[in-house]
């Protein structure tokens, strides 16, 4: 009987996540040519920063902002067969396309600017506007707690211990992860293919926690891998050499979704593992920033941590070529990404055991129970 009821939960949720998956991927793949020569036509093209590595000059004047690509697609499979009867979703379609307006707001500023003003909205001014918007998301998730079927906002899943309500300071942390997550992904995406192998990896992690883990949510599962489909097509044209960059369009929007879906599968604590990629990288600019004005107000001469940052130029710096980089942090990422899924079947009601229970439920019975209620 169990046996029965797993095979018809593979197949009426599994079957259709591969179908949207697969629909992303080929929106994606079919349109891309066609945006990436429109965006030549139009030469919108990436500004190269001079003090970076110098192999990297050649990449001036490549097509940047491909990142609407992967948001068309992967809003409008959601919006035709994974938003009716499913309001949850409302959620991460929202932050999605708010995030990516953001980001291409800074990217249009980028491109539209003077030699003064080549790097699009101020530093303190985009995390403003990241930070209200994570606030809302935030509050979206916690306030309205029947909205998901469960008593979801303020929860957290602890590996090896279980459910634990952190009350209101959910929010804060929160909104802190949605918007370290954003600015993080953006950082990362400074080799080709890095950002979206990264992202395929994370959104597959938690595609596979909201299918396995408790809780089973199901329609953050079709919606995840939605997410893969869209960001795997991606690297048909960003392989190197790249033919177009995701942009802030992309890559804040891609890294705050990441953080909504981390909070609404409840195992958020495990996105700096399965994001190891992305807190490596922001780490490191972080680190030299501090470092290097730590030092001057010491010594008199600032010094740094790192060659370069972010990470993955020091590497450059020290010899590592441009593929190498990138297919050894993709490799780190995909160990990590195993890692965080074993943990997060650890939680007791993964397991099908009550919290602090004993381990005798069958693997059917926590199945047929969690399939109930969602």
């Amino acid at each position: 009987m169990d046996e029965t009821l797993l095979r018809t939960i593979v197949v009426n949720d599994a079957a259709p996540t591969v179908l949207l998956a697969s629909g992303a991927f080929l929106i994606t793949l079919f349109t891309g040519g066609y945006w990436v020569r429109w965006l030549r036509s139009k030469k919108i093209g990436k500004q190269v920063r001079a003090d970076g590595p110098q192999a990297h000059l050649v990449k001036t004047g490549t097509p940047t902002m491909g990142g609407i690509m992967i948001v068309v697609s992967a809003v409008l499979m959601t919006v035709l067969f994974n938003l009716f009867g499913r309001p949850s979703m409302l959620l991460p379609l929202s932050v999605l396309i708010s995030f990516a307006i953001l980001g291409g707001f800074d990217d249009f500023l980028t491109l539209t600017g003077s030699k003064s003003k080549t790097f699009g909205l101020t530093v303190r001014l985009k995390f403003v506007w990241q930070a209200i918007l994570a606030l809302i998301a935030a509050l979206a998730i916690y306030l309205p707690r029947e909205y998901y079927g469960l008593a979801h906002g303020g929860l957290v899943q602890i590996p090896f211990i279980g459910t634990r309500d952190i009350g209101y300071w959910y929010i804060p942390l929160a909104v802190f992860v949605i918007v370290a997550t954003s600015n993080a992904v953006n950082i990362t995406d400074g080799l080709d293919s890095l950002a979206a192998w990264t992202l395929t990896i994370a959104f597959a992690a938690y595609g596979v926690i909201s299918f396995v883990a408790s809780p089973r949510l199901v329609y953050l599962q079709a919606f995840c891998f939605t997410m893969v489909g869209a960001n795997a097509a991606f690297l048909w044209y960003n392989a190197h050499p790249a033919q177009v960059f995701m942009g802030d369009t992309g890559a804040l929007a891609m890294g705050a979704v990441l953080g909504v879906v981390a909070l609404m599968s409840q195992h958020w604590l495990l996105l700096p593992l399965i994001g190891v990629i992305f807190v490596a990288e922001a780490a490191s600019s972080g680190l030299q920033t501090l470092y290097f004005k730590w030092t001057r107000r010491r010594t008199g001469v600032g010094r740094r941590l790192f060659k370069i940052a972010p990470l993955h130029h020091h590497f450059e710096l020290m010899g590592w070529s441009e593929t190498q980089v990138m297919q050894r942090f993709v490799l780190v990422a995909m160990i990590a990404a195993f890692i965080g899924i074993s943990l997060a079947l650890t939680t007791p009601g993964s397991r099908g055991t009550p919290e602090g229970g004993s381990t005798s439920h069958t693997i059917g019975h926590v199945v047929a129970r969690e399939y109930g209620q969602y």
